[in-house]
């Protein structure tokens, strides 16, 4: 089983679709509970520009129960906000271009960030909870690649040529 946690817009053939408050979604389901999902059952979840919304505290319950439902050596592939990018970037002027990866988009009550990462922050999560092999992967190399979705957000907006990837993806392995 391959699970898509939050969802949106962004339907994954040949995945679980699951989000709490999209109209494609194949299961409308809080991905802070996943009850329709058995444990030990997915080779891979992956969750976009999900993380985020979940504050302190949900965003490590959320990687603890992904973990559970995936098999051994089952991936876990998260696309984030990467606030060390907005950091470099930032030059003191230009506030307002990272608005949307600082608190989010707030076109729904769910659409809010409450926290934020860099790879070294994420990745002593992921450590801590057990996972292995944790590492950084690019949207152009993977399965569901031609869908364009926050994993592929740069600035300036959709310069994919030229301009910064303004999303930290990374994957761990359970």
């Amino acid at each position: 089983m391959k699970l898509h946690l939050g969802c949106g817009n962004a339907y994954l053939d040949g995945w679980v679709n699951i989000d709490l408050d999209s109209p494609v979604a194949d299961i409308k389901d809080d991905v802070l509970q996943l009850s329709l999902i058995p444990d030990d059952s997915c080779e891979i979840i992956y969750a976009c520009h999900v993380l985020e919304h979940l504050g302190r505290k949900g965003y490590m319950d959320a990687l603890s129960l992904w973990k559970t439902k995936l098999k051994k050596g089952g991936v876990l592939r998260l696309a984030v906000p990467d606030l060390q990018k907005v950091l470099k970037l930032y030059d003191g002027t230009n506030l307002k271009s990272f608005w949307g990866f600082l608190y989010g988009g707030q076109r729904t009550k769910y659409d809010y960030h409450s926290v934020g990462f860099d790879f070294h922050s994420l990745e002593e999560d992921l450590r801590d909870l057990g996972f292995s092999s944790v590492y950084t992967w690019d949207w152009k190399e993977v399965e569901h690649g031609t869908v364009d979705d926050y994993s592929q957000a740069y600035l300036p907006h959709m310069d994919k040529e030229n301009g910064e990837l303004m999303s930290l993806n990374i994957e761990a392995v359970k």
